[in-house]
């Protein structure tokens, strides 16, 4: 039975860190990324890390977020740095067997039950 089993939000100031763990068990994946949703908003797209090393990011997070991958914890990271009210969302991380469209929600085959990220002004 394959989890994705999320950790790591809460309640930070702007300018602030937080460090988002997402624990994979089941079977390992290709691509493992985070997504996120604001009340009232669209699910978008945040962070990917595929097979090789590869890396990509949102406009919005890039410079200021950092998505890593512990192949042997079968684990996905997310470091937020100089967090922002706009980054307050619900992330969920998630994870596909291929590396096919990897910034398309659809495409995913697994999903996390999600954790609260606030940022404060």
């Amino acid at each position: 039975q394959v989890q994705l089993v999320e950790s790591g939000g809460g309640l930070v100031q702007a300018g602030g860190s937080l460090r988002l763990s997402c624990a994979a068990s089941g079977r390992t994946f290709s691509a493992m990324g985070w997504f996120r949703q604001a009340p009232g908003k669209e699910r978008e797209f945040v962070a990917v890390s595929w097979s090789g090393g590869n890396l990509y990011y949102a406009d919005s997070v890039k410079g200021r977020f950092t998505i890593s991958r512990d192949n042997a914890k079968n684990t996905v990271y997310l470091q937020m740095n100089s967090l922002k009210p706009e980054d307050t969302a619900v992330y969920y991380c998630a994870a596909k067997v291929n590396i096919m469209r990897v910034t398309t929600s659809g495409a995913y085959d697994y999903w996390g039950q999600g954790t609260q990220v606030t940022v404060s002004s």
